[in-house]
């Protein structure tokens, strides 16, 4: 027996809870693996609340990502007691993820524990400063230089937002960041914003075309705030796109892109190739103080991740948060 975040719909209506599951109960895989530690994604919060169409089968352990020891493998890619990592694959949508002791999983969406992070670590980093990475990765792709201006960040204070910030300063980048929660304007130049705005001057319908003023953008908001920072664009900018906290529409015209050129690169971090995975986090180990990683981290137990999950969903949550899953 092991203990899982168990999320269920039935006729009791929709519930997670706190619960002792069998060993049996777990999904097929090839890896079987005793979980360390797992995170808190926006996800998890829209699975653990309902409050979106997240679970696909129930009843479902939520979790996007998670790292741990090999417990047991019938792959050659990997033997008992080595460390893995996972992000993404659709864990904790549909096939059981992260917040438990025990996950089973396929070889193919592991990856070895980056060399230079421990367990906890690469938590601190997990799904959002991975998909952080992977959008510097796309602006740097795209040619984005420090003297081309000014990067917005938007979402700042979440865990996308706040790796992102950063990752981009450390590269020599003027980091604009956007948040609506003026109160973190000190942690957010403390991991390297040059300026701090208001989400409310990109929230709110704007022009189809605005005055330039980005050189790119890392954007995890969607909505008018994406269509806002595309009309803000300079010509020949670039902005990845990789969330959707404000909305999953995109409010917007096709002015940016052929009258100026702009950019819009989406960011899938769920089925990234194992190569590009190992890429990123090469590129993370080396780029991001591992002082910055317990700034903007936070540790809770597994049974906290139900009481934070609405904190995160109210948007009362800054950075990112690690699951001890035996704590």
């Amino acid at each position: 027996m092991f203990k899982a975040i168990l999320v269920n719909k039935d006729d009791q209506g929709y519930r997670a809870e706190l619960a002792q599951v069998d060993e049996s109960s777990l999904p097929e895989g090839d890896v079987r693996v005793k979980v360390l530690y797992s995170t808190l994604n926006y996800k998890d919060g829209l699975a653990i609340t309902g409050k979106g169409p997240v679970v696909r089968s129930f009843p479902m352990v939520p979790g996007i990502d998670f790292a741990g020891e090999v417990l047991e493998s019938s792959s050659p890619d990997f033997k008992v007691g080595d460390m893995v990592l996972l992000n993404g694959w659709g864990v904790g949508e549909g096939h059981w993820g992260g917040l438990a002791q025990q996950a089973q999983v396929k070889a193919d969406w592991l990856i070895p524990l980056p060399k230079g992070l421990t367990a906890k670590q690469a938590l601190a980093i997990g799904t959002a400063g991975y998909t952080a990475m992977l959008c510097v990765m796309a602006l740097e792709k795209h040619g984005t230089k420090p003297s081309d201006g000014e990067v917005l960040v938007t979402g700042a204070a979440g865990g996308v937002g706040s790796i992102a910030i950063a990752l981009l300063s450390k590269l020599g980048f003027k980091v604009v960041a956007s948040t609506g929660r003026m109160a973190e304007a000190e942690y957010l130049k403390k991991l390297g914003a040059a300026e701090v705005i208001d989400r409310a001057s990109l929230s709110a319908p704007g022009k189809p075309l605005a005055k330039e003023r980005w050189a790119a953008v890392v954007d995890s908001v969607g909505s008018h705030t994406l269509a806002n920072a595309c009309a803000q664009t300079k010509s020949d900018g670039a902005v990845a796109a990789c969330g959707l906290a404000q909305g999953m529409d995109f409010p917007s015209t096709v002015a940016p892109f052929i009258l100026r050129g702009v950019t819009l690169y989406g960011i899938n971090s769920v089925t990234v190739p194992r190569g590009k995975r190992i890429a990123a986090y090469e590129q993370l180990s080396k780029l991001l103080d591992l002082k910055t990683l317990d700034e903007i981290s936070h540790e809770i137990s597994l049974a906290d991740s139900i009481e934070y999950a609405q904190k995160l969903m109210a948007g009362n949550v800054r950075g990112r948060l690690i699951v001890d899953v035996n704590r």
